[in-house]
């Protein structure tokens, strides 16, 4: 059925987003613990020339994401916007102030306002990424669903928390695993070190938490813990953690190409994971994806322009993401600035 499509092209969007902003909400993780101005100068120089390219877009996929959800199940929108419009009003400020952030610290002069301009980017690539993590926990637990009004409880609770701090050290670790790749491409032999280290040790988090994730959600979200547990869910999970103990290996064998991939591929698969673990629902146990689908003409009409979006916007993407990857895309310095015809 066209609802099913509809939702599987949902959680492909979230997955991508979890990739793509994730990979930017860990180089602002790492930005914030980088330390202070001698000590940090490096690892912040860095972060600015990997983020710079492609920072923004990888926002497409959040606004994708909305888009889907607002026209493709407006239930499900109105139940989430409803109850969680804390967690998310925080988060859409997060994003704002990440974006203001990053984007005035580096033409400021004062030292004074780099520092207020670098710590709003960095607190927010934290702050940002929890509470959209806590929110999805939110909707795992099954706590919210029509007539469900805006409380506390329905994104701080135990796996909501959990979710949260697993969108944080996910976030961490694609950060450090690309910021590992781009510090090798541009010779940068002690901060190749820097990062590796940083990428491991937020592998090692991520894999506690997970554990203590299957522990909470098996009371606190029993539904998604049978999802993850049994099925595909459970081989998902099981591949996903496979392509983590890659990335672990590739990183250690300075295979930094190879070890971007797998790293996207175990954050993709737990998404994929969760997706699969909710079936046949939107939100557990309450609203399935055909009770939460719009009208079939509306998801007609979506799933049009979402392929004519694959067609026009999809190659530009990759293509901007290979030439970013491949060190194509370098801002220019101030002399080169300087050079420029008037």
């Amino acid at each position: 059925m066209i609802e099913a499509v509809i939702a599987w092209i949902l959680l492909l969007a979230v997955a991508a987003y979890a990739c793509g902003g994730g990979t930017d909400y860990g180089a602002g993780f790492w930005d914030l613990v980088a330390g202070g101005a001698d000590r940090g100068s490096a690892p912040r120089r860095l972060i600015d020339h990997a983020m710079a390219p492609v920072w923004e877009v990888n926002n497409v996929w959040l606004i994708f994401v909305l888009v889907l959800m607002w026209t493709g199940f407006p239930e499900l929108f109105r139940i989430v916007f409803s109850a969680m419009w804390l967690p998310l009003a925080l988060a859409v400020v997060g994003l704002v102030l990440r974006g203001a952030g990053f984007a005035l610290r580096k033409p400021t002069r004062r030292l004074a306002g780099r520092r207020v301009y670098g710590a709003a980017f960095a607190i927010s690539s934290v702050l940002t990424p929890f509470f959209l993590g806590a929110a999805v926990g939110g909707v795992a637990t099954g706590k919210v669903g029509t007539g469900t009004t805006a409380s506390a409880d329905a994104w701080s609770n135990p796996t909501s928390v959990i979710a949260g701090l697993l969108a944080v050290a996910s976030s961490a670790f694609l950060g450090a695993v690309f910021l590992t790749g781009d510090a090798r491409r541009l010779g940068e032999d002690a901060l190749v070190a820097y990062f590796r280290r940083r990428a491991l040790l937020s592998l090692a988090v991520l894999a506690v938490l997970a554990l203590v994730g299957l522990r909470v959600t098996r009371d606190d979200a029993s539904h998604v813990h049978y999802g993850l547990t049994h099925g595909t869910g459970l081989v998902l999970v099981a591949v996903a953690a496979g392509c983590a103990v890659a990335t672990a290996l590739l990183l250690l064998r300075d295979a930094t190409t190879w070890s971007r991939v797998t790293a996207l591929g175990s954050v993709a698969l737990v998404v994929a994971a969760w997706g699969i673990a909710q079936r046949p629902y939107l939100v557990p146990t309450s609203l399935t994806v055909a009770e939460g689908a719009g009208s079939s003409a509306t998801l007609r009409w979506l799933l049009v322009v979402t392929l004519v979006a694959v067609v026009l916007v999809g190659p530009a993407l990759v293509f901007l993401y290979w030439l970013d990857t491949h060190g194509k895309l370098q801002p220019l310095t101030d002399a080169e600035l300087a050079d420029e015809p008037s």
